[in-house]
């Protein structure tokens, strides 16, 4: 049997990275899709919520230990962005990290998509699985879906401390206990903390609206972002009363989950993650589905 020998340097880097290049070019060719049936947009309700809750707990009781591994990360995220808001002297940025951090969360539950899917099928789960969500063709749609996420996770951080500077802003911000006590005592406190839900919540809800089956899509099939987004939104659209209910499952099992350091995201997030997964599918139907 011949072996493979590594040879010069030079012809040996050539071969990486044409090799790295290939796999570029593969995941920027993948945002556009190959799938060219379109989806059916079904009717979904409170019923279809408790399935898909329910499945989402039986998956993380299977499959516990891999999928903390997978998300552990995303609470010591919070807790850095929390500690840089103090430490910097921008405690008025400290609610808004909070409170968007979830804005990203879809991303962060890519990997519990495809366990869920594959468990679903009968295959092989295990973290190192999860990474299978980032293969190839799915990697081009699902990083462009992220960094529109962090757009306007970014964009909500310039919108709150915009509203902060126009209504506390002329007020000394020394520590977080002081503005806390301003936050909640002046009356540009209360203005600050008005416009500042009423925002939020424009922004929870677009995100709501695009994320809400696009990634689980992106991890089924080779769809492309577009098409990924526009069906997510019709989801939406199509089920106005149960995406606002979902909705508020999730902002509340989320700010549960952060209360005590973050550190109950280490499951509220996985359950949730895989409850996403059992909603997409019982909201799109695709015509090779029996």
């Amino acid at each position: 049997m011949p072996r493979e020998t590594i040879g010069n340097p030079i012809s040996w880097t050539a071969k990486r990275l044409a090799g790295a290049g290939h796999g570029l070019e593969h995941a920027v060719e993948g945002i556009g899709g190959q799938e060219m049936a379109r989806p059916e947009v079904r009717t979904i309700g409170l019923s279809d919520i408790r399935i898909a809750l329910r499945k989402g707990i039986e998956d993380f009781a299977a499959l516990r230990t891999d999928v903390i591994f997978a998300v552990i990360l995303y609470p010591v995220i919070g807790l850095v962005l929390a500690a840089w808001a103090l430490n910097a002297g921008q405690s008025h940025l400290l609610f808004p990290l909070v409170a968007g951090f979830p804005l990203v969360g879809p991303v962060a539950a890519v990997g519990l998509y495809e366990m869920s899917r594959r468990r679903e099928r009968g295959e092989a789960t295990n973290w190192s699985a999860a990474l299978g969500a980032l293969r190839g063709g799915e990697l081009g749609p699902v990083l462009a879906l992220a960094t529109l996420l962090a757009a306007i996770f970014l964009l909500w951080l310039y919108a709150a401390h915009l509203i902060w500077s126009l209504t506390m802003g002329a007020l000394p911000d020394e520590n977080l206990m002081a503005f806390l006590h301003d936050a909640v005592t002046t009356s540009e406190g209360w203005a600050m903390i008005g416009i500042g839900l009423a925002v939020g919540f424009v922004f929870a809800a677009v995100v709501l609206c695009i994320s809400l089956t696009s990634f689980p899509m992106l991890v089924d099939r080779p769809v492309g972002a577009a098409l990924a987004l526009t069906t997510s939104w019709a989801v939406a659209r199509k089920n106005p009363g149960t995406t606002a209910i979902w909705g508020l499952i999730v902002a509340g099992a989320l700010l549960l989950g952060s209360i005590p350091l973050f550190v109950g995201l280490i499951v509220v997030l996985p359950v949730l993650g895989h409850a996403t997964w059992h909603l997409y599918r019982r909201a799109i139907a695709w015509p090779d589905q029996g």
